[in-house]
């Protein structure tokens, strides 16, 4: 993602806000906001809620995976085609869950399996040298 999607987003993250360093690499911050949304996510899971909390998690992996989708589209993004395409087509099913667990028609768990794939994923692409710092546990995963 670049670093104008990755500002974007964090804008619309107040949150984020304070975190974000100038110096980090945009898949390091990718890394981060999957971290912080994910425990989001679990954190309404865990407390079973379905109003505010809930809501702000659902409203923020939203914003992250547009944010994503918008970088995914822009001509410049080197990643491969079928790769971009398969992670915008998971973005669009992210937004259409989400709408679905508002209505109380599904849980928030699958967005949470989505993400941890994610966050796996890009974990796996960093070296030792350069991996993100553990920051917070998401569901047995460090970040």
């Amino acid at each position: 993602m670049n670093a104008g999607a990755y500002q974007s987003a964090a804008m619309k993250q107040g949150a984020y806000q304070t975190a974000q360093n100038a110096s980090e690499d945009p898949r390091s911050r990718e890394y981060r906001l999957f971290i912080r949304v994910t425990a989001q996510l679990q954190r309404a899971l865990d407390e079973q809620d379905t109003g505010p909390v809930l809501g702000l998690a659902l409203h923020e992996n939203r914003v992250l995976w547009n944010a994503l989708m918008d970088d995914l589209s822009q001509e410049g993004n080197r990643m491969p085609r079928d790769l971009k395409a398969q992670l915008i087509s998971l973005g669009i099913w992210v937004n259409r869950h989400s709408s679905s667990v508002m209505r109380g028609d599904a849980t928030v768990g699958p967005l949470i399996d989505v993400n941890k794939m994610i966050i796996t994923g890009l974990a796996q692409q960093a070296d030792n040298a350069d991996a993100p710092e553990p920051v917070e546990a998401v569901g047995g995963l460090k970040a």
